[in-house]
């Protein structure tokens, strides 16, 4: 299963299962469907294989690691955020990545194109204040 297909529907499982929960009880199930669950068990696992995991360019050179996935306001996963640099988190650079330009390759995320220096190049991502 492709990285994106994986987190589109980890996304859409979590949304369902908060939109159920959120409903009054007894009004539906709660949880996936007996039906879903060969689907479910078969996924990736976000936290698991792909957060924390390397991004590599195309010549095998570790470009930086992924930190976060991004889930837009319709509740569409569009980026992913890669940290470069750093060490213990320290002088780390983060950015947004769109998730169309990341790619799975023989299990391994590849971002054609990239250097550290390129996306530590690039505007530092930070996180809008919570609501």
């Amino acid at each position: 299963m492709k990285p994106i297909t994986f987190i589109t529907f980890c996304i859409t499982a979590i949304v369902a299962c908060g939109y159920a929960r959120a409903q009054d009880a007894g009004s539906s199930t709660i949880g996936v469907a007996i039906t879903e669950v060969q689907e479910v068990a078969t996924g990736w696992s976000a936290k698991k294989q792909v957060l924390s995991q390397p991004v590599y360019n195309e010549r095998k050179d570790k470009v930086g690691t992924i930190d976060d996935i991004i889930i837009a306001p319709d509740k569409a996963v569009s980026y992913v955020i890669v940290g470069a640099g750093g060490f213990v988190g320290l002088g780390k650079h983060d950015v947004a990545i769109p998730v169309n330009q990341l790619k799975e390759v023989g299990g391994k995320f590849i971002l054609e194109g990239a250097t550290k220096e390129a996306i530590k190049a690039m505007p530092k991502f930070e996180y809008a204040m919570s609501r």
